[in-house]
């Protein structure tokens, strides 16, 4: 594992725009976290753009609506917050060349079985980067609840700066993930490839609960509630690499949702 570095050979920057298909929970606290930071942001849901317009006015004048072919085209940077039920109803064309973070994660009862990822065949990202092929998968921001990555989020350099892991088959494009987590208030931590990125699946040691602290039994919903009332426990950089060295690989059909954290 290592720190995942932004590039540095001057030839690619991170785009000043930032595309986010999907705006639920975790596409909206990106988009808060990036307002925040000075990006421009271009959100879109399936729903359609009129139905963003609240989330907007609130976000302010560096957010538009648009739809998902004009955020994905928005940006060389996309990230793609929508459950992995959707995963095949991405705009693939509009997201040829562009490096799409991937935060999904896949949960059988709420996305219904995949074989691919039952058996191991395949993680969540590497189906995801199957059906992107002309795009650059990175799995990242799918390890902390979206009212946790508002929170631990801290400017670099701040002693309590927690980190998240990052996972691609391309280094650059992990490295410019790594840069909009860094400008996003996080650091990250390289995990390896897309073939490796179970390490950072659910139930594994650093899905979630790192990030909130003691959980108590509750069902999803007073879960969800709970972790808005909870301001979260940092993880620095170290403690993510020791996380993901004590992963276990097991059928991903085995994940469940936090029903019982």
């Amino acid at each position: 594992m290592s720190s995942a570095q932004p590039s540095t050979n001057g030839e690619r920057k991170m785009p000043r725009t930032l595309g986010l298909i999907g705006s639920g929970m975790i596409g909206s606290a990106v988009a808060r976290l990036a307002v925040a930071a000075g990006l421009d942001v271009v959100l879109s849901n399936a729903r359609g753009p009129e139905t963003l317009t609240g989330l907007i006015a609130d976000l302010g004048g560096r957010a538009r609506a648009g739809t998902p072919e004009e955020a994905a085209r928005a940006a060389d940077l996309v990230v793609a917050a929508v459950p992995l039920r959707a995963y095949d109803r991405l705009p693939v064309e509009a997201l040829a060349g562009r490096t799409v973070l991937d935060t999904a994660n896949y949960y059988p009862e709420r996305d219904g079985r995949l074989a691919a990822l039952d058996t191991g065949a395949l993680t969540s990202s590497a189906l995801l980067q199957r059906s992107l092929a002309g795009s650059r998968v990175v799995k990242a921001l799918n390890t902390v609840t979206p009212h946790q990555l508002l929170t631990l989020a801290r400017p670099a350099g701040a002693p309590d700066r927690s980190a998240l892991p990052v996972a691609g088959d391309d280094a650059e494009a992990v490295a410019q993930a790594a840069e909009l987590l860094d400008v996003l208030g996080w650091d990250a931590v390289d995990i390896g490839p897309l073939s490796g990125s179970w390490r950072s699946e659910p139930d594994t040691p650093v899905y979630i609960r790192p990030y909130l602290g003691e959980v108590p039994a509750m069902n999803v919903e007073d879960f969800l509630r709970w972790t808005l009332r909870t301001p979260g426990v940092p993880v620095p950089r170290e403690r993510v690499a020791e996380l993901v060295a004590a992963a276990e690989h097991r059928p991903a059909g085995e994940a469940r949702l936090p029903s019982d954290a």
